[in-house]
């Protein structure tokens, strides 16, 4: 255990978002998403639900402050514009960590395009659906 850092978060996620790069983007996924054999590294959170689990990733990675999509989620399959309830909670987390980021939506096999060039995903027991989000990572800058 150390301190300040949230206990959710494993030896291998916490390597990964140490060795990630400004631009670099990680898939928070639900249980649902095809993790396994998309490419990336899939790190296993079983049951962990996404929200808790972006929360804990946002206590230290930084959202890029350059480019407009910096926390993306997945659109809803013939309906592009509906909202699920998860969609406000990761509004909310994101507001909490990253006040001046947003939130926006890309459509599903886009999505899935995207993810395969991750850093990594973390495939959680998130049972609610569409419970997936791409997050980019930042800098930090010095004096920080």
């Amino acid at each position: 255990m150390l301190k300040n850092i949230p206990p959710i978060l494993g030896p291998e996620l916490l390597s990964t978002l140490r060795a990630m790069g400004h631009g670099d983007e990680i898939v928070l996924a639900d249980a649902n998403f095809p993790a396994e054999f998309l490419g990336p590294m899939t790190i296993r959170a079983d049951g962990l639900s996404v929200t808790d689990m972006l929360d804990a990733v946002l206590t230290l990675l930084p959202l890029d402050q350059y480019v407009e999509e910096t926390a993306i989620g997945m659109q809803v399959v013939g309906d592009p514009a509906a909202r699920q309830p998860i969609d406000d909670e990761f509004e909310a987390i994101i507001a909490r960590h990253e006040p001046d980021k947003r939130y926006s939506k890309i459509e599903r096999f886009a999505f899935y395009d995207r993810a395969k060039t991750a850093a990594a995903i973390i495939q959680t027991g998130e049972a609610r659906l569409y419970g997936n989000i791409i997050l980019k990572k930042g800098v930090i800058r010095p004096g920080a």
